[in-house]
């Protein structure tokens, strides 16, 4: 008889059962929160922080965001422990959660990022040129802080990557990421609300 098959499948067989056990703790600890007992979400957060906060990082590439987001996923399982299906395992169930918000969190940012690079263009064409535009960029970027106003202006007036920047600041890598999501973030929510056509009356 041959022992590794037989070794993988008796492994195979107690990884298996295993995981039953670990879907039956937590099929109890998810009714045992929704029958009042939060501490017990205590106990799921400890167990997955590690496996959501991995898929973030992997997704988003930045730490302070992976936490941000890890955060978020807990909140919204919390809040949405009623929807749960017992039949399901339970980490897949709050680790889709992880993806959902992740992916919609890249969606925005690149769409932030597009409308920063379209203000910083429409600078660059109309510069020289006598119109309001230049004013209106400057106004906005007045409305952040002197290290967010900085980054974004070396970012996309100058083309430096995140490295040069730091160099140039004297703010880490990540300090810098986390200043320029901040930044374009609120400059794209004021330049599109400045490019919608204003209701009448």
């Amino acid at each position: 008889m041959q022992l590794f098959p037989l070794f993988t499948r008796i492994k195979s067989g107690e990884n298996n059962f295993k995981g039953i056990l670990k879907m039956s703790e937590d099929s109890r600890l998810v009714s045992e929160i929704l029958s009042g007992n939060i501490g017990a979400f205590r106990q799921l957060v400890e167990s997955y922080k590690s496996q959501v906060y991995n898929l973030a990082y992997r997704l988003l590439g930045d730490c302070a965001e992976a936490e941000d987001a890890a955060q978020e996923t807990f909140l919204r399982a919390f809040k949405s422990l009623h929807s749960y299906d017992h039949n399901r395992p339970f980490a897949s169930w709050l680790l889709s959660i992880t993806h959902h918000y992740c992916i919609d969190l890249l969606r925005k940012r690149r769409a932030q990022a597009s409308a920063v690079k379209q203000m910083a263009e429409d600078l660059r064409v109309n510069r020289g040129r006598g119109n309001s535009l230049e004013v209106e960029v400057r106004e906005l970027l007045d409305k952040l802080g002197e290290e967010d106003r900085a980054v974004v202006v070396l970012k996309y007036w100058y083309g430096y990557d995140y490295r040069e920047i730091s160099e140039i600041t004297g703010l880490s890598e990540s300090a810098v990421k986390s200043r320029l999501y901040r930044a374009r973030r609120t400059l794209a929510e004021e330049w599109l609300k400045s490019t919608q056509p204003k209701a009448e009356g």
